[in-house]
């Protein structure tokens, strides 16, 4: 239950500093974690034998360190701009 929770807050930790422009540097931390917790579903189903599940958790894994490395290097998000 407690995964599913911190991987719903870390969903929401991805899009919503880029749709509001609010602390936009949380896009990456909130990815940074989600690479910890991939990284370690991915362990977790390779020692089980689970190479299917393992496979998709090594996927995930790939697309946010893209995500992590793109809005913390390439490309950051932009604070929003005060009136």
């Amino acid at each position: 239950m407690f995964i599913g929770v911190a991987e719903l807050l870390a969903a929401v930790g991805l899009v919503l500093p880029g749709v509001t422009h609010i602390l936009p540097w949380l896009t990456a931390l909130a990815a940074a974690g989600l690479m910890i917790v991939m990284g370690s579903a991915t362990i977790l189903h390779v020692f089980r034998g689970e190479i299917g599940n393992a496979i998709s958790a090594a996927v995930l894994l790939v697309l946010v360190t893209v995500v992590a490395y793109m809005r913390w290097k390439v490309k950051p998000i932009s604070p929003r701009k005060r009136a």
